[in-house]
């Protein structure tokens, strides 16, 4: 039986205002893994120790207000927030299970440095990635040709393109191909034969436009890490709206770029998505 990926959305109201980094991925990530070790230590330990990313984190998604404090903003105790966590890597289900733990069984509140965070709701979905190309099927079948796929990057995305250089562009073939790489890697291995995506960077950029927001598109450079001197280590993303138009492509590719799509919900895009990275909105219209 083929696991399912998991996505946890939790949202949060803050007790009181308090200053947050503008990038608020890294110490949200902290503060998860925190509460995890508090119900399941060996889980948090492989959820910081992961190559992969046992576990995508959106960061605090909402309404802020501004701070005094550079690179800082304030969260405000009228508002509720929305955290978005997913799992993907059929191996890592009890990271999950830890999260529901944490905060369903074991508590209602995530531990920032500067302050609380109330948990009012605790929703989880689930899917395969046989049911996301079941789905894709169906969504192709329903549409003209050339549909679009629009992607909200609503935290900075970074996609390494050659070891430490990263693309600050919401290029097609990288961020598709980026994709492509953590579906493969997470598809369970006796399904490779069935779900393996045999596509190229190549194959994006020949049969996909991308036409970003101008208005939305920005660059950033976030706090993701830090070295055992504890000297910073940052990255290089983008944040913005992007279309993503077909161009002549065949129903195997289009059924194959929507599933990635939907996909990228659960996973995140490119880099550092634990921490905060490549959280992204999808919506597919004619």
């Amino acid at each position: 039986m083929e696991v399912a990926m998991r996505r946890v959305t939790l949202t949060l109201q803050p007790i009181d205002s308090f200053t947050i980094p503008s990038a608020d991925g890294y110490q949200v990530y902290g503060a998860l893994l925190s509460a995890v070790d508090e119900v399941a230590s060996d889980v948090s330990e492989r959820i910081h120790d992961s190559q992969l990313g046992s576990l995508h984190n959106s960061g605090l998604l909402g309404t802020f207000r501004g701070s005094d404090r550079k690179h800082h903003k304030r969260v405000d105790p009228s508002e509720e927030y929305r955290l978005s966590l997913g799992v993907t890597d059929p191996v890592n289900q009890d990271v999950f299970e830890a999260l529901a733990d944490a905060f369903v069984f074991g508590g209602d509140s995530l531990n920032l440095s500067e302050g609380t965070m109330r948990v009012r709701d605790f929703a989880s979905s689930n899917v395969t990635h046989r049911e996301l190309l079941e789905n894709a099927a169906a969504t192709v079948n329903d549409r003209p040709d050339a549909f679009n796929i629009k992607v909200q990057f609503q935290t900075p995305t970074c996609i390494n393109e050659s070891g430490e250089i990263t693309t600050m562009f919401p290029h097609r073939g990288a961020v598709f191909q980026s994709l492509l790489r953590k579906w493969n890697a997470t598809i369970p291995t006796e399904c490779n034969d069935e779900l393996e995506l045999g596509m190229t960077r190549a194959d994006f950029e020949a049969n996909l436009i991308e036409k970003p927001d101008a208005g939305t598109y920005e660059t950033h450079s976030i706090l993701v890490n830090r070295s055992e001197d504890g000297s910073p280590i940052l990255a290089q993303g983008f944040t913005g709206s992007c279309t993503y138009k077909f161009k002549d492509a065949s129903k195997a590719v289009r059924n194959a770029v929507t599933a990635l799509a939907q996909f990228s919900e659960y996973s995140g895009v490119g880099s550092s998505v634990a921490r905060g990275c490549g959280a992204v909105e999808v919506k597919i219209h004619s």
